[in-house]
């Protein structure tokens, strides 16, 4: 791509705030952006071929949205931690393994995907977002799911397609997950822990494609308090 077509792509992002460039087989993060750092509110990278997100990330103060879906970033910069005005960051189809040690500094973080990539339990950062709505970590190598997920604060949270097949019970204290995907994983129906029906506050919960037959769910205690939870928010949708 010519220096020409990136400047003309700097002037529109000047006015807009939002700059846009997908799919052009970038091998790395347009320096010249830096320019716009005060300016820009929305960027997006996604279907390229970035390796490496550099530290000069963490200028972009005013920045809400970041996107470099389908890349090829192994590590994040710990100076992404320093957006403090970020809300979406989408980055799915890469190859993160883990997020930095300060993720949890993200303080207006709304939105969050990781699905596919390499993680292989579900960060610890994230129980410190408070403003997290929806968390995506499907089609990971995702194991297990630790203790400190009782402290997370999402609405939604995708497990789909991973390895699960232990969830420690602290998921039923998350104080506001009404969504639960757990979709083709590896559990077992004893590793479900029942007060997911019978004590939380989750009102979806989907769990086909594991170890056991989704009508043996029917059967275990607190499955009807789940279903007055399901009617109810389904009633509320209708």
């Amino acid at each position: 791509m010519g220096n020409s077509a990136l400047k003309a792509h700097l002037e529109t992002a000047q006015k807009t705030g939002v700059f846009q460039l997908t799919g052009k087989g970038l091998n790395e993060f347009p320096e010249d952006l830096q320019k716009l750092a005060s300016n820009l509110r929305t960027i997006d990278l996604s279907n390229n071929k970035i390796e490496l997100l550099p530290p000069l990330i963490g200028k972009f103060s005013f920045l809400k949205s970041l996107a470099l879906n389908n890349n090829k970033l192994t590590a994040l910069p710990e100076e992404l931690c320093k957006l403090k005005k970020l809300e979406t960051l989408h980055l799915n189809g890469n190859h993160l393994r883990q997020l930095p040690a300060a993720f949890g500094q993200l303080s207006a973080l709304k939105t969050l995907s990781l699905s596919g990539n390499q993680l292989r339990t579900v960060p610890t950062q994230l129980s410190g977002l408070r403003h997290l709505d929806v968390v995506d970590l499907s089609k990971n190598q995702i194991q297990n799911v630790p203790d400190t997920v009782g402290e997370l604060q999402a609405i939604e949270l995708n497990l789909n397609q991973n390895q699960i097949s232990q969830i420690s019970v602290q998921i039923s204290h998350c104080p506001r997950l009404k969504v639960l995907r757990l979709e083709e994983n590896c559990l077992e129906l004893s590793m479900l822990p029942q007060s997911i029906l019978s004590d939380s506050q989750i009102s979806l919960l989907a769990v086909e494609g594991n170890l056991f037959e989704i009508k043996k769910l029917r059967e275990l205690e607190g499955y009807d308090k789940y279903m007055e939870r399901f009617t109810a928010t389904k009633k509320k949708f209708a």
